[in-house]
């Protein structure tokens, strides 16, 4: 699935090695990240982020694929962080951004431990496709949990540079 394992890879191992904790608190110009509230129009608010970052980085021909996968995650975080109600209400959702050239990793960040589970596809259903669509647009996703509780559900792209 993976075109280049082994730049994948190095770039997975070096966001491990750091910690998504860290990336999250970071003030990097290879990565921007934005809370978002639980709640149903974050997703927009998702999709417009993804979709301007890629432009600044000069990687628009990510943004279809990426705003579609960015979608299915704050999707599930939202939907998986507002049922049943949580008790760690406070903690947002965070989405984040990382350019690590020549690959993009955007990961969603929730309070929930809960690991992401794919189900098979129903394609009649609404609902249920959503890390079957993260798999066929990205190269690879994954998912880690956070120091701070929680987990982020990560996907991987790769881009050309402009």
């Amino acid at each position: 699935m993976v075109e280049e394992p082994k730049s994948a890879a190095d770039c997975l191992q070096a966001t491990r090695e750091v910690g998504f904790d860290e990336f999250l608190r970071a003030d990097r110009s290879d990565a921007t990240a934005c809370p978002l509230p639980r709640q149903a129009d974050s997703v927009k608010t998702a999709r417009d982020v993804t979709r301007s970052t890629l432009k600044s980085w000069g990687l628009s021909e990510l943004s279809d694929d990426a705003a579609l996968v960015v979608s299915e995650l704050v999707t599930n975080a939202v939907r998986y962080a507002l049922c049943p109600p949580s008790r760690v209400e406070a903690k947002p959702i965070t989405l984040m951004l990382l350019r690590l050239s020549p690959h993009v990793l955007l990961a969603v960040a929730d309070p929930s431990d809960e690991a992401p589970t794919p189900k098979e596809p129903d394609f009649i259903s609404e609902n249920g496709r959503g890390l079957y669509i993260v798999e066929t647009y990205s190269q690879c996703w994954g998912w880690d949990h956070l120091n701070r509780g929680g987990k982020a559900v990560w996907a991987l792209f790769s881009g050309t540079t402009a």
